[in-house]
């Protein structure tokens, strides 16, 4: 069974949270948990444990990521989201 989508990450494209994965909501944001791989992933804000939420009602991330966050943090978050999609916490299609 493959981990990731073997895709790169791609913001215009959908993605949703992984069904294998489960979040603990923390004061600092929360932790994320890899059922199948058994990592364990710290997202460190409460508007990325949103983003991540949420991520899965929009067309694409970039759409979901311009709903939730400032302007100014649009990157930033985009490239968190990559870096989850490389560690299997976040899938497309």
């Amino acid at each position: 069974m493959s981990l990731t989508t073997g895709d790169a990450f791609d913001a215009s494209k959908y993605w949703r949270l992984s069904e294998m994965v489960s979040l603990r909501d923390e004061e600092f944001g929360a932790l994320a948990y890899h059922h199948v791989n058994r990592r364990l992933v710290f997202l460190k804000s409460r508007e990325l444990v949103e983003v991540v939420h949420r991520l899965g009602d929009f067309e694409s991330a970039d759409e979901a990521v311009s709903a939730l966050v400032a302007a100014d943090q649009h990157d930033r978050y985009v490239t968190a989201l990559a870096a989850l999609q490389k560690s299997a916490l976040i899938r497309g299609r």
